[in-house]
């Protein structure tokens, strides 16, 4: 039997763990593969969704490590946390720059309801 699957791409933050039993405690079914997983792999696995972890690497590295583009032609949406985020902005054609100041941590956010983001 095949089931809906949240396909968890795992560049090597400390947290990629905890992101995967988060999902797994929502009752949703996930699995966490390297990072430089082949898209045969990945279309094979037939997510319904996709998260970059974290990682200790940035993106501003001429090494930095990257998935296959062709991650974002599946048609489903696509998660980023953290160093997943900016490797996304700079395969997509954004920016990402150092800022003066490093955060960590928490922070308190504000979630627009009527924003296109949250409308299906």
């Amino acid at each position: 039997m095949k089931r809906d699957l949240i396909l968890i791409l795992d560049f090597g933050g400390q947290y990629n763990r905890l992101i995967a039993r988060r999902v797994r405690e929502a009752n949703v079914y996930c699995e966490v593969l390297p990072y430089n997983a082949s898209i045969e792999r990945i279309k094979e696995k037939s997510p319904k969704g996709i998260i970059f972890t974290g990682g200790p690497a940035s993106v501003l590295d001429e090494n930095a490590p990257k998935c296959v583009k062709e991650v974002f032609e599946l048609g489903v949406p696509v998660l980023g946390i953290c160093y997943g985020m900016q490797l996304m902005s700079v395969m997509l054609g954004g920016d990402v720059s150092k800022a003066s100041l490093r955060e960590y941590g928490r922070v308190d956010i504000k979630v627009d309801n009527n924003n296109i983001l949250f409308s299906g």
